[in-house]
């Protein structure tokens, strides 16, 4: 008798989420129900991640793709109007041809991929390996996750950070938030 595995059925169900909220994004004319509901996709995304044990990636989609971005996107909406401007029929089948095409590379890239948790798949028996073994001697760190973040990607976590700093402080000019708005020289 096989076991059932219930994160299997989660995962299908987050899936069925994510793809009638995404769905859902790309029906709607109002901007900020638009906005709103790509928040509530990377929410989506994370809570998915968090079942996948990638409690990490999950954190920072909650935080970047969620939080930083929708604020960003709400603020932006500010200086746009509230409603789309009407797509004709002919860019909608372009959209879908485009988007089939891709998925059919995908799925036929899928062929590629090691099995699920393949313990001897590449990101497994090589480079990941060294890294779970040799992190604790080399940093002191006994989180991989957080060694790898922090010391051995730590530019370029910072680089990311600068560019969240940067897309932020973008905004808030924009917005006229810099201190000078309304103010006129003569």
């Amino acid at each position: 008798m096989q076991t059932v595995d219930l994160t299997q059925y989660f995962d299908y169900v987050f899936m069925a989420m994510l793809l009638s909220v995404g769905i859902a994004v790309v029906r709607l004319r109002s901007l900020f129900a638009a906005v709103m509901l790509t928040g509530v996709y990377s929410l989506l995304s994370a809570v998915w991640f968090v079942s996948l044990d990638a409690v990490d990636v999950a954190f920072t989609e909650a935080a970047v793709g969620a939080g930083i971005s929708t604020v960003l996107l709400l603020g932006a909406m500010l200086l746009t109007s509230r409603e789309c401007n009407p797509v004709p029929a002919s860019r909608h089948w372009a959209a879908l041809a485009v988007v089939v095409v891709a998925g059919a590379l995908l799925f036929y890239a899928l062929g590629d991929m090691p099995v699920y948790g393949d313990p001897n798949s590449p990101a497994n028996a090589y480079v990941g390996m060294e890294y779970m073994t040799m992190t604790v001697d080399d940093i002191a760190i006994p989180n991989v996750v957080t060694a790898v973040l922090s010391s051995y990607r730590g530019f370029d976590t910072m680089g990311e950070v600068f560019v969240v700093f940067a897309a932020g402080l973008g905004v808030a000019l924009l917005l006229g938030l810099g201190g000078a708005a309304g103010k006129r020289e003569d």
